[in-house]
């Protein structure tokens, strides 16, 4: 019964994901706090993994023509950023880098700085405009935020910076239960963005 309702709340957690843009962790507990209130029971909530299984197959099914476009676009901004923050040395995360992000998604980019300080005063003296968005809550990382317009989408799209030590980046590129890693750096998005179909 467990596994039953973990896939139903991977499920529910899924639509969120693509049609509202939540993220994965966020569209878990709602997708739980609906059907739960519904069947007033508890259960465990599924694993990250399931619920990008569950919104690969949303996408498969009710975005094919659009999301590989908007991916793509997504990539390309992330990349910008990327080598526009060089010296931090960036890695891209969430659905942007695993591939299941739509227009409705953010791009989430881990830096790497010796003094969680630099990245801010590097921000500053590049000029550009940004939000202390806060602490991650799970992990007490800071957190920046800042909004860049995507021209292919012609629209603005929110760019989450998380400030990491430079140590971390050592367990950076570990990988999934599957085997597929959590992040990658610039030349690895490269080499998604020249594989992706134009």
């Amino acid at each position: 019964m467990a596994a039953s309702t973990a896939a139903e709340i991977a499920a529910v957690a899924a639509r969120l994901v693509v049609d509202e843009g939540m993220e994965y962790n966020a569209a878990k507990h709602k997708a739980a706090r609906h059907l739960l209130r519904r069947r007033g029971a508890a259960a465990d909530l599924p694993s990250t993994e399931q619920v990008e299984d569950e919104v690969r197959a949303h996408l498969q099914l009710f975005c094919a023509d659009t999301q590989p476009a908007e991916l793509l676009a997504l990539r390309r901004l992330a990349l910008r950023w990327m080598e526009r923050l060089a010296e931090f040395r960036p890695h891209l995360s969430g659905a942007v880098w695993r591939g299941t992000a739509t227009r409705l998604s953010a791009v989430h980019l881990d830096l790497y700085c010796d003094d969680p300080k630099s990245a801010e005063i590097g921000l500053i003296n590049l000029g550009i405009h940004y939000d202390a968005a806060g602490a991650d809550s799970q992990a007490g990382l800071q957190v920046l935020s800042l909004a860049d317009r995507c021209p292919e989408l012609d629209e603005p799209v929110t760019v989450y910076l998380v400030v990491r030590d430079r140590d971390d980046q050592r367990g950076a590129l570990k990988p999934d239960s599957r085997g597929r890693s959590w992040r990658g750096d610039a030349a690895a998005l490269r080499r998604l963005i020249d594989g992706a179909p134009a």
